[in-house]
């Protein structure tokens, strides 16, 4: 969000409005873009026409504080709060969604667009973990099948229902975490090579962290939760391909 102050400020109210909003816990990556910044930012955009640049100066440029706020949910509050004022000339959105008198058509569209990502996203999650958790069960079985033999004969000699269990479910375990790390790898190389075009396209909207640190430190997260769902589904299918043999066999 950009919000454009009006000519003629003092320093003091510029201040003042900067700690009011430093100060909102709905606030964040707060930044201010003076005249002079504003028209560094022209001479950026417009630098394959430098005669362009020559022919402004800044005072014809608005300084503007730019910043987002935490949750969806908080920006028409904020934008009114920030609108009533007194030095503030328009509110304005990033990746021209509009200005301030679009608000209420901006948010329901953001709305919408994150609603139905989401829902996207749960739906192929769910459909992927049920194809994997019925692969795993067939894989498992057809593995319990050929060792047949060998698990009556387990039970009859009295082994226990674990110490059957016990090497398919590694088994299981194992292939999942091969699976895993071949997905996540795969993923993860795409994702490098996407990102620098991932950036460019949404601008300074912080859809991917910009520094290797934190973009490692997610993708290490990923890996970690794809691997404790992996090892649970790889768990649940082989015990229950298991215990239907079992039951086959007794």
């Amino acid at each position: 969000m950009i919000v454009f102050l009006k000519d003629g400020v003092g320093d003091a109210d510029v201040e003042g409005l900067k700690e009011q909003l430093a100060n909102d816990a709905r606030v964040k990556n707060l930044s201010y873009v003076s005249k002079e910044d504003a028209l560094g930012i022209y001479k950026e955009a417009t630098a394959d026409n430098p005669l362009l640049g020559e022919l402004v100066s800044p005072s014809i440029f608005p300084a503007s504080l730019e910043f987002s706020v935490s949750d969806l949910a908080f920006t028409e509050e904020v934008v009114n709060e920030i609108r009533d004022n007194e030095i503030v000339d328009t509110v304005s959105f990033t990746a021209n969604l509009g200005s301030d008198g679009s608000l209420g058509d901006v948010i329901t569209r953001l709305k919408s667009v994150t609603y139905y990502v989401r829902l996207g996203g749960v739906v192929v999650v769910a459909a992927l973990a049920v194809t994997s958790f019925l692969v795993l069960m067939v894989v498992i079985g057809m593995r319990i099948a050929t060792r047949k033999k060998e698990i009556e004969s387990l039970s009859l000699i009295g082994a226990t229902g674990w110490f059957i269990k016990a090497p398919i479910l590694l088994e299981a375990v194992n292939y999942a975490v091969a699976g895993v790390i071949f997905g996540w790898l795969l993923a993860a190389v795409l994702l490098l090579y996407a990102t620098p075009s991932i950036l460019d396209y949404f601008g300074e909207i912080p859809v991917l962290p910009r520094d290797s640190m934190s973009f490692f430190a997610i993708l290490g997260a990923v890996l970690g939760v794809e691997l404790l769902i992996g090892i649970l589904l790889a768990s649940l299918g082989s015990l229950a391909a298991v215990g239907r043999s079992l039951r086959m066999v007794k």
